[in-house]
């Protein structure tokens, strides 16, 4: 299956915070869309590798992407290497998006930085010849996106884009709850952390209202880019109040 957008989170959670109002905005256009985990985010803190893929098979659904899958790399142990870059290669050959969307290049977690080098240097390699790669067997064409946007995440970086999300805000939040021994649930028996809190789950809010403020709706998500960003008019640009 082709996909116009594959977005790529270390951790289970990271897309639906990150940039899952942007994906259902897309699937709302008729746009197909995956989501890829590299790792099944099994140190962290509260629930194990079997709630967690219960968790994120469920937000796939409540976001109606067509494809989640996740490559099983090691959770707070992977490496940028050549194995893990062939791991991602041979995904983004195999479902050969337009746009890539990945993690933050510096955050507080430092999974989240270097995924997103991770997902940068394969996306390149991707579209490089002497690079080959299989899928059951067979030889893969190889394939190069246009474009890989990072999604912001827990530190504030300053976007070069933001995209209008206020029809799926509440949708997001919804996808982000799936992840119920990860955030707020006070009927669970596990330990607190960053994450846990109900004040964390405002700040995903208030983040999103800020961004909508700078293009004056109401939610929206930024991104941002090594490369320059082009249009074809000035019809792509919504009306921003003075």
């Amino acid at each position: 299956m082709k996909l116009d957008i594959l977005a790529f989170g270390v951790h289970p959670d990271d897309v639906e915070l990150g940039c899952s109002g942007t994906l259902l905005a897309a699937l709302a256009e008729g746009k197909k869309v995956g989501i890829i985990d590299l790792t099944r985010g099994e140190l962290g803190t509260r629930g194990t590798i079997e709630t967690r893929k219960e968790e994120a098979t469920k937000a796939a659904a409540i976001l109606g992407v067509q494809v989640r899958e996740n490559l099983g790399m090691a959770d707070g142990f992977f490496k940028n290497d050549e194995t893990n870059q062939r791991k991602v290669i041979t995904a983004i050959r195999k479902y050969r998006p337009e746009i890539i969307l990945a993690n933050a290049f510096e955050d507080r977690h430092p999974d989240h930085g270097r995924s997103a080098k991770l997902v940068a240097d394969a996306a390149f390699l991707s579209g490089l010849r002497k690079i080959e790669t299989m899928e059951e067997g067979q030889l893969q064409d190889i394939w190069k996106p246009s474009y890989v946007f990072h999604y912001i995440q827990d530190r504030f970086i300053q976007p070069s884009f933001v995209v209008d999300i206020s029809a799926y805000m509440d949708q997001k939040m919804e996808s982000v709850l799936a992840y119920s021994t990860q955030f707020f649930n006070p009927g669970l028996n596990e330990p607190q952390t960053y994450i846990s809190s109900s004040q964390f789950l405002e700040t995903v809010k208030a983040r999103a209202l800020m961004m909508g403020k700078r293009i004056g709706v109401a939610y929206a998500e930024g991104f941002y880019t090594e490369k320059t960003v082009g249009v074809k008019s000035f019809d792509a640009f919504i009306q921003n109040p003075t």
